[in-house]
This record gives structure tokens, C-alpha cells and sequence, in this order.
């Protein structure tokens, strides 16, 4: 598979540069879930602190195959991540640099290729991959006022603003907490179409509306009645949930 090629021709590349502690790749990677669609997840580990200095990462970058665009990952909240675009193969990949200390906190424990010196190895050994779960609390403070955004968007006319309210909905709220409620890391709608019950998977395709006014409200409807069942079904008891708010959209969504 051209991932693993490519991962043995940086390997090449890297394997007498003192600048480098190691190099470890993660994502579908180490879930074995590679397929010819996956993107490449690289971490390059080194001495001294290159993440955020867009000359040096474009440097490694560049010099690891035939690099046809690359971007930072700010847009992501991530200045360390290097968005690149190969050709020959044409790979998408992603390359996160870090130092060692960095490499402390990090969100899965990636397959280590290279380690000059085992000292990543004795990191992953030694210190836990925690995933951020989801802001309950944060979601919940939220919710009702994007949907009341939705409604008067979809009450204006501006179906197409709408619209764009659902997919930020599965990617923020319904998609990460299905995720949760079926044991499940919360990454969005990341594979949902493979890892989520049938019941499950079709509670959530039904928020997604065609461009219609009516279908939109009808996606709403279902968003609000997955968000309440998810919410009962995942949220700590500690959670204050926003009722007036709740209240007061759920007349407005009814009077449409």
C-alpha cells in the first residue's frame, strides 16, 4: 500500500539526521483500519522545537517526496500540524512536529517507526494517551441557542445558512456523543457509517435535510429529539441543563 511506502522512503530519507529523535505514525494506522482512501498521520519527534515555524516544516516536508501543497493547521486550533498534499503517489498527509516533551501529551499512542534513541518508547510506556471527551456542560450552554439560530434562519429564507447549521451539529454534538454512548472515542462522525448500531446510524442520517424548508424542520425535529435521548442517556447528573432556554425554542420550533 503506498502509505507504507511512503512511510519507509521518510524513513530513508531521516535515518542519519541528528536533528531527529524519532518519527511515529497514528490514526487508521494503528486501529488497522488503512484503506486506500486513509490519510496518512505522521508525528516527527525532534531535538530541538520546530512545530510552528512554518520554514522548518515545510523544510522536513519537502524533503520527504514531491510536495505539491501543504498548509498549517491553525483552522484546527493546531499551528504544529503541517497539511501536506504528495505526488507520485498522490498521498494526503499529515505531519504534527513535536519534541520530546511535547510528545508527553498526546491523544492515542501512535505505531513508533523510528526511535533513535528509545526515548519514545519509554514515553508511551511510561505516561497515558488521554482523547479530550466532550464538553457536556459546554454543549448543553449551547445548544438551544443554535437551534433558535437554525430556526430563524430557516424562518428568513436562508435555507442554505440552515443547512450548514447541521453538519456542524453532527461533527460537534450528535456525532461525538453517539460515539460515546456506544463506547466509542468521540471523533465526530469519523467512520460512523461502519462503527454505529444500524438504529443508531439512521437516528442520525435522519438530520440531514434536502433543500426544502420543510425537510429542514423535519431534520431539526430529529436533531432536538437525538440531542434529549443522547443527552439522558450520556450526560453526569451534575450537568445544568438549560430549560427556560429549552423551553422557550421548543414553542418557537412548534409555532413553525
Amino acid at each position: 500500500m503506498i502509505h507504507q511506502q511512503f512511510v519507509r522512503h521518510i524513513m530513508e530519507v531521516i535515518q542519519f539526521d541528528e536533528s531527529i529523535v524519532g518519527l511515529a505514525v497514528g490514526g487508521s494506522w494503528i486501529t488497522d483500519e488503512l484503506d486506500e482512501y486513509s490519510d496518512l498521520d505522521l508525528v516527527l519527534v525532534t531535538r530541538e522545537k520546530t512545530g510552528g515555524d512554518r520554514e522548518k516544516m515545510m523544510a522536513y516536508a519537502a524533503s520527504f517526496g514531491e510536495l505539491l501543497s501543504a498548509f498549517t493547521g491553525e483552522h484546527v486550533g493546531e499551528p504544529r500540524l503541517l497539511i501536506c498534499l504528495y505526488d507520485n503517489p498522490l498521498l494526503h498527509v499529515d505531519i504534527k512536529f513535536v519534541t520530546p516533551v511535547e510528545f508527553h501529551t498526546r491523544v492515542e499512542n501512535p505505531f513508533i517507526v523510528l526511535d533513535t534513541d528509545a526515548e519514545l518508547d519509554e514515553i508511551v510506556t511510561g505516561t497515558p494517551a488521554a482523547y479530550p471527551p466532550p464538553d457536556y456542560q459546554w454543549i448543553e450552554d449551547r445548544f438551544w441557542t443554535w437551534v433558535h439560530y437554525a430556526l430563524q434562519k430557516t424562518g428568513r429564507g436562508e435555507l442554505m445558512e440552515a443547512l450548514d447549521f447541521f453538519g456542524f451539529i453532527r461533527n460537534v454534538v450528535t456525532g461525538p456523543l453517539l460515539q460515546v454512548k456506544n463506547g466509542l472515542l468521540p471523533r465526530g462522525v469519523r467512520r460512523v457509517e461502519e462503527n454505529l448500531p444500524p438504529a443508531d446510524l439512521e437516528k442520525l442520517a435522519a438530520t440531514i435535510p434536502a433543500y426544502d424548508r420543510a425537510a429542514i424542520l423535519k431534520a431539526l425535529h430529529h436533531t432536538v429529539a437525538l440531542y434529549r435521548e443522547l443527552r439522558q442517556a450520556v450526560f453526569p447528573e451534575e450537568i445544568r441543563l438549560q430549560a427556560a432556554a429549552e423551553e422557550k425554542v421548543m414553542q418557537q420550533l412548534a409555532a413553525y
